[in-house]
């Protein structure tokens, strides 16, 4: 089971209204819902607060996380966008009916929910300011204690605003593209890691922070995209390269384009040979996502003709072994 709770709140009834988050909401359920290729994803509670007449109580909030971590399952997935807010005693999440901040709902409480649920994994994305609070020791913030399978991803540091531009926060808009596939692996998987790899590298170093806290021995994949390799061909990578360090030695056969003044009589170029020229195919693939590299030669072409070898890169080896141990 996977489970997705999505909580957007611009409806405050004291504090000053937002303008951005229930878009955003609706941006990261759009991308839970479904895998790239239509397929379900995840099962998707969508809580909104858009107005005066549709807000968000604090009982609704805090009993709908209280659900989402009910059970068990494969992931259960909490995204919240809306005001944050931190004092000496901890950080909160801030529902539309809070006057102060600190009646809202407590991170720790949540976490304390998320740290002993008995879903494999549970995942915590917040885009509110201060929101890298969270799974903070109450004594010791600098310390965090979460549970294994718990990942935590915020927006901002715990001392920072969580920024919007153009309606929308700065944070999910880069989470959204990353579930979208610009943080995609090479078998099309998106992971909290690689999410926060990704928004980490697209923030600048003087502004807006995000956190990633986890304790996890492997990442769960939040959304499969299309792959930028076919499985198939991504497979034979330990079939082409069976050993770390195999340098694959290439010669004319392999590159199917001639040029219409090379006759094989005058030039002594031999000719493509199709099994050859099937597998450079596939090795002009891996070279492209960077798997694969031509040893003294400027392109996969000049290697082919000049008769060089290629080699895998370290990303290229990694995937070498997963497909070596049957892991792909």
């Amino acid at each position: 089971m996977r489970r997705a709770l999505v909580v957007g709140i611009d409806a405050y009834e004291t504090v000053s209204p937002l303008y951005g988050c229930v878009n955003d909401s609706f941006a990261v359920k759009s991308m839970l819902d479904r895998h790239a290729d239509g397929s379900v994803n995840f099962g998707v509670r969508h809580i909104t607060g858009t107005g005066p007449a549709d807000t968000v109580s604090r009982e609704e909030l805090r009993r709908a996380i209280e659900e989402l971590f009910a059970g068990d399952g494969e992931v259960a997935l909490l995204y919240f966008a809306g005001h944050g807010h931190i004092e000496a005693t901890g950080g909160y999440l801030c529902s539309s009916d809070v006057k102060t901040g600190n009646d809202g709902i407590p991170l720790t409480e949540i976490m304390t929910m998320a740290n002993t649920s008995r879903f494999a994994n549970r995942v915590i994305v917040l885009d509110s300011c201060y929101s890298g609070v969270a799974g903070g020791s109450a004594l010791q913030q600098k310390v965090a204690e979460i549970s294994d399978g718990v990942t935590i991803l915020t927006a901002s540091t715990d001392e920072q605003y969580a920024s919007e531009e153009n309606g929308a926060g700065v944070f999910t808009t880069l989470l959204v593209d990353a579930l979208g596939g610009a943080a995609a692996n090479l078998v099309g998987e998106v992971t909290p890691s690689s999410v926060y790899a990704h928004v980490d590298q697209s923030l600048g170093s003087w502004g807006q922070r995000p956190v990633f806290k986890t304790n996890v021995d492997r990442f769960v994949s939040l959304r499969k995209v299309q792959p930028l390799l076919e499985l198939a061909d991504l497979r034979r990578i330990s079939e082409l390269f069976p050993a770390a360090g195999f340098q694959l030695q290439l010669d004319p056969t392999y590159e199917p384009e001639r040029h219409e003044s090379w006759a094989e009589d005058s030039q002594g170029v031999p000719a493509p040979d199709p099994e050859r020229t099937a597998i450079f195919v596939v090795l002009q693939k891996y070279n492209r996502v960077g798997l694969l590299v031509p040893e003294g030669a400027p392109h996969m072409w000049h290697a082919a003709m000049e008769s060089k070898t290629v080699r895998l890169t370290a990303l290229g080896e990694h995937y070498r072994r997963l497909a070596a141990k049957g892991l792909i």
